[in-house]
Order: structure tokens, then sequence, then C-alpha cells
């Protein structure tokens, strides 16, 4: 509740920043506009000086008075055939004067306009990105809750049928692997949560050392392998024995693992597919293809995918019953393992490809 209201708070007092920036960009434009009209009035106001003055020559010249002594009471008045005029180049000069001042009110108005408009598009990007992002938690915790919901009443349920009933060996070994697949489905989102944390907290710690891509793939896969036959999914292995890796385990292992449930959860909805992991070297680096027939995705949201809490529900498909992590962590690790990871589909229903790039075990750079 205390965060909630911390929240609140600094969302009206930068909506209250906003304001008073309006507020201020108007009192800028307004004071340019004033300070323009004032300038104009004021060189009215010193032509009819000036044609007074040149009355007041006039005058004073047909009294007789030397033209040398008119000129010196009146600086901006000459004498051409006996007639006051207005000395050449004075109006050149008033108008020049009024421009100047009109233009540097404009530059410095202008400046200031940018200034303000600058913090008015930072801070309303800033509230945009906080309103999208309190939206993707708020889906996240609902999400999550109901995640953890599912598998528990699942286990609930198994338990109260082993005590209940006496039950076969058969039946007792079912409600056991359900059980055990339940904990795993809760680890898996335990995990992608810490590994998110540790991420935001910037506590990522990897010893990287010399992998073997093929025994790596295998060791995941063969994670997978009950998943993918429940909903008919085939997985297909192309990894040379020979490529090898320079990167940390735990990393690599996550990696494949996020990438593998990813491709599945894309093809839950079409109920059968296959999933084609490839790997070759390319530069003295070593990239990994894991290609699916899944639901894909739109090429504008490719690089959306790897933001954290984004999920692709329009069809139900990719990541919809997941945390909205795994792309996220993916992302982050090959980050850290100055690597690259990168997505691409022709379109809804026409599958994807995600590429990840290591560095081979010599640890040169791709």
């Amino acid at each position: 509740m205390l965060t909630a209201l911390r929240t609140e708070s600094t969302r009206l007092l930068h909506l209250t920043i906003i304001a008073l920036q309006i507020f201020s960009v108007a009192q800028v434009i307004w004071w340019f506009i004033d300070q323009q009209t004032f300038a104009q009035q004021t060189s009215n106001q010193v032509k009819m000086l000036y044609s007074y003055n040149i009355v007041a020559a006039q005058k004073l010249a047909d009294l007789g008075v030397a033209e040398g002594e008119v000129a010196t009471l009146f600086p901006y008045t000459q004498f051409l055939d006996g007639r006051a005029r207005l000395a050449e180049g004075t109006i050149e000069a008033l108008e020049n004067e009024r421009r100047r001042h009109v233009n540097q009110y404009a530059w410095e108005s202008g400046f200031f306009l940018l200034v303000l408009a600058s913090c008015i598009a930072v801070l309303w990007r800033g509230l945009n990105n906080e309103t999208n992002i309190r939206r993707r938690q708020d889906n996240f915790l609902a999400m999550v809750s109901h995640q953890f919901k599912t598998p528990l009443a699942s286990l609930q349920l198994s338990i109260e049928t082993m005590l209940i009933r006496g039950l076969s060996t058969e039946r007792f070994q079912q409600l056991s692997q359900r059980m055990l697949g339940d904990l795993r489905r809760m680890e898996n989102m335990v995990s992608k949560i810490l590994d998110s944390a540790r991420f935001d907290r910037g506590r990522v710690y990897l010893s990287k050392e010399r992998l073997n891509l093929s025994e790596a793939v295998r060791h995941v896969t063969s994670n997978i392998e009950e998943l993918a036959l429940r909903e008919n999914i085939k997985i297909l292995i192309d990894v040379s024995p020979e490529l090898e890796i320079f990167a940390d385990p735990m990393a690599v292992d996550t990696v494949l693992r996020n990438l593998a449930e990813n491709a599945i959860a894309a093809m839950v909805p079409t109920n059968n597919g296959s999933i084609n992991l490839s790997a070759r070297e390319v530069s003295g680096s070593i990239e990994l293809e894991v290609r699916d027939t899944g639901i894909g995705f739109e090429p504008k949201q490719a690089s959306k995918l790897f933001n954290k809490f984004f999920r692709i529900e329009s069809h139900g498909g990719r990541d919809a019953t997941g945390t909205g992590l795994g792309l996220f962590i993916v992302q982050r690790f090959m980050h850290f393992e100055n690597g690259k990871i990168q997505a691409h589909s022709e379109g809804q229903g026409k599958g994807a490809v995600f590429t990840v790039t290591w560095r081979n075990s010599q640890g040169q750079v791709s």
C-alpha cells in the first residue's frame, strides 16, 4: 500500500511539473509576442519624435537660427536647399535596431521553448513508460498467480487422491510423474523470476570455460523430450560434436532451455510441429539456430520480444502461458557473454528462428 501511494505521489509530481512547464511555454510565447509588440510601438514613437524634431528644426531655421546650431540641437536633422529633413540612414538604423532586438528575443525564446519542450517530452515519455511497465507488471503478477495456482491445485488433487484411495502401482506412478512435472513447472518459473531479479540488481557473475555445444544442447533437450512428446512436437538436432564455445555453463544451459521452452510454447496452439536446433562455425564464432514451426510473430515485434514482461498473446501462443521473462533472460545472458541474440519470423503462423552467437573455445570475437 505504501509503495502504491509513493508511485501515485511520484506520478502526480510528474504531472504537476509537466503542467508548470506547459504554463512556462505559454508564458515564454506571450513574453516574445509582448516584446515584439513593445519594440514596434517604441519604433513608431521614435519615428513620431523624429517628425516633431523636423518641424521644430524648420521653425528655428525660419526664425533665422543658423543651420549648424539647429543641427546641433537636433542631431538626426539635416538641411537640403533650406528645408529641414531627417538625416539619411536614420530610419534604416532604427529598423535594424528593432530587428536586432526582435531577433534576440526570438533566439532566447526559442532556446527556452526547446529546453521546456524537451523536458516535457522526456517526462511524458517517462510517464508512458511507467504506465506500460506498471501494466506489464500487473499482468505479470496476475499471470504468475494463475501459473502457480494451477500446479498447486494439481499437486493438492494428486496428494488427496493418493491419501484417500488405494492406488495401483501404475496409477501411483502416473500421479508421481504429474506431481514432479508440476514441481518442475513451479521451479522453472521461480528460476526465471530470480534470474530477472539478479539482472535488475546487477548481480551476475559468469565463469567462462570451454564447453562442447553438442553436449549442452542434448542435455537441455533430454529434459524437455517428455513435454515435447506430449505436445506431439519433434525435436531435431544438427550440432557437430566438434563445436566448442567459450562461455559460462549455467548461462548456456539457461539460454538453451529458455529458447527450447519458448519454441515449444509457440507450437502448443497448433498441437504439432518441430524444433530444429542446428549450429555452425562462422568467422571464428559459433552460431546456433533454434527454428520452430509455431505461430511466429510480426517482423516489427522482433526487437520487443526481448523486453521484460513482453508477451505475444494475440493468438494465445508464444509465451502466452509463460512469464514474459524467458527471452529477456536470454538477451541479458548473451549480453554478459559478449554474444548476440536475434529473432526472425515471416509473420503470424510462419514459425520463427532465434539465432545465438558465442565466441568459440579460443575466445575469438565474432
